[in-house]
């Protein structure tokens, strides 16, 4: 008699059918479509983990300037006097200042435009 590997395949398909709780119809049903369907969606959570990086950068950098306009400077020359006044915040914090504490950010824009001049 051949071995047809049923314990492995029964807990493949018992992983598989786990990971595909939640998704409609055959999709978590069958083997065959909760696979691809798992598949897809992990290859989906692997790609945007690594967008979700690049998104928020963008959000911040966007609220950084929203606050910098309000102080009569762009975005880069703000970014230059910090370099130049040597301040290293990162743009998460910044955001945040410019966000909930602009009394900080204000401190801050002043720093670097006199570093700037």
């Amino acid at each position: 008699m051949r071995a047809k590997s049923t314990v492995t395949r029964r807990n493949r398909h018992r992983r598989v059918l786990k990971l595909a709780k939640g998704f409609n119809g055959r999709r978590s049903k069958w083997f065959r479509r909760a696979n691809e369907t798992v598949n897809r969606a992990l290859r989906f959570s692997f790609r945007d983990r690594k967008a979700k990086k690049r998104d928020f950068r963008r959000l911040w950098i966007v609220r950084i300037n929203a606050a910098c306009r309000q102080h009569g400077l762009s975005y880069s020359k703000f970014i230059h006097g910090l370099a130049a006044a040597n301040i290293q915040i990162d743009r998460k914090v910044l955001a945040d200042l410019a966000m909930n504490d602009p009394q900080a950010f204000a401190a801050i824009a002043q720093k670097a435009q006199a570093a700037l001049n």
